[in-house]
């Protein structure tokens, strides 16, 4: 799996992600479930959908970027990068996570739903330096010590003096960006193309197969 390359204008990154192939991603289910690993997980060329009960994150920035890797937007006879929003948190405890993907056209069967679940019991799914491409998000949100402006404030760290310390020649200094203390959201329902993190824990992993798509079959 390759991680994703980030640039352009920018927002931040948020989420989960799984799946290149269903071994490795049971693999990787498997170690996560281990314990904490360095992790970095796409969906080449689909987004996948994530859902959790509540996130409360420590080192909270947002801004707007593009998925150079994975989301590729085709106009006329080239490839463009598809413009992404990208949340980043130092630290992010996650309760009811759910994340799934369908791949279509599968031999036999047709569409195939792939689903995570972790984080459901007393241990939630913990995160460090987490980022995500997200192009859909809703969520009920609160921000302590929020700072709102543009990404160029901080020329070493563009808006992301509070996140992850990340360096990007490509970010647009002009760019929206904000960033707070801490950020809690409950009820999130969001669409992302990729997902990285320093480690990654899923406590409770749960992973199935099933066929179809849509509500009821995938996580929303």
């Amino acid at each position: 799996m390759k991680s994703q390359v980030r640039g352009g204008t920018r927002w931040k990154r948020f989420a989960v992600v799984m799946v290149p192939s269903v071994a490795a991603t049971a693999a990787i289910g498997v170690g996560l479930a281990q314990g904490a690993l360095a992790a970095s997980f796409a969906v080449s060329g689909q987004e996948f959908k994530v859902k959790a009960g509540h996130l409360d994150g420590t080192g909270f920035a947002q801004y707007g970027g593009v998925d150079m890797g994975y989301a590729e937007v085709k106009e006329g006879d080239k490839l463009v990068p598809r413009p992404v929003a990208i949340s980043t948190f130092k630290h992010a405890k996650i309760t009811d996570m759910c994340q799934s993907v369908v791949t279509p056209d599968v031999p036999v069967f047709g569409k195939i739903t792939l689903k995570l679940k972790a984080g459901g019991g007393k241990n939630p799914v913990v995160a460090e330096n987490l980022y995500l491409d997200v192009t859909d998000l809703k969520a009920d949100a609160k921000f302590y010590n929020i700072d709102i402006g543009l990404a160029a404030k901080d020329t070493d760290n563009p808006g992301l003096g509070k996140g992850p310390a990340v360096k990007d020649k490509n970010i647009n200094q002009n760019g929206f960006a904000q960033q707070a203390d801490r950020a809690v959201l409950t009820g999130v329902e969001q669409k992302a193309w990729a997902t990285t993190a320093g480690s990654f824990q899923l406590s409770g992993l749960k992973m199935e197969l099933l066929k179809g798509d849509g509500p009821g079959v995938e996580c929303y």
